[in-house]
């Protein structure tokens, strides 16, 4: 059985594409061997300029993947402390950690939600909230919502 055969493509910095195909047709399978999850039997893949599968320590700070069968966010302990888990465990500076997150409560519309915990939240509470915590570790977080998506020039945040 082939997963995938002959994926070629390339997005640039800045770009947002939609990733798009019927069920079965290799969509998460990609997405997890871009990631470093899978490791594929033939071919290469350079994602920020690593090989997703070393798993190379800059490489996993600077990437995030949220999909919605996996999670983040403890179960039952409230939002808030998920993202500072998170934090300390990816080791993000706690004064850019609170101004990300202050950013990302305020677009999300989280204020409301950051007391209660994973099972108050409906599912759509949940999502903003997984994606809140995948964007807080993300090294993007910071940029992509000041920028309005233009190049990362690597000035600290």
């Amino acid at each position: 059985m082939v997963a995938l055969d002959a994926i070629d493509f390339r997005v640039g910095a800045s770009e947002v594409v939609g990733f798009l195909g019927p069920n079965g047709a290799g969509k998460t399978t990609t997405l997890k061997m871009l990631s470093g999850l899978l490791y594929p039997s033939a071919g290469r893949a350079r994602v920020l300029g690593f090989e997703p599968w070393a798993h190379e320590r800059d490489f996993l700070r600077r990437i995030t993947l949220v999909m919605g069968q996996r999670n983040q966010l403890v179960w039952d302990i409230p939002v808030i402390d998920s993202l500072e888990r998170n934090r300390a465990i990816y080791g993000i500076d706690a004064t850019r950690y609170r101004r990300t997150r202050d950013e990302l409560v305020a677009l999300l519309d989280l204020a409301s939600l950051l007391q209660r915990p994973v099972p108050n939240l409906s599912l759509g509470g949940r999502m903003k909230a997984e994606l809140a915590v995948a964007l807080v570790i993300s090294f993007v977080s910071r940029w992509f919502w000041k920028t309005g998506l233009r190049r990362y020039s690597g000035a600290s945040a």
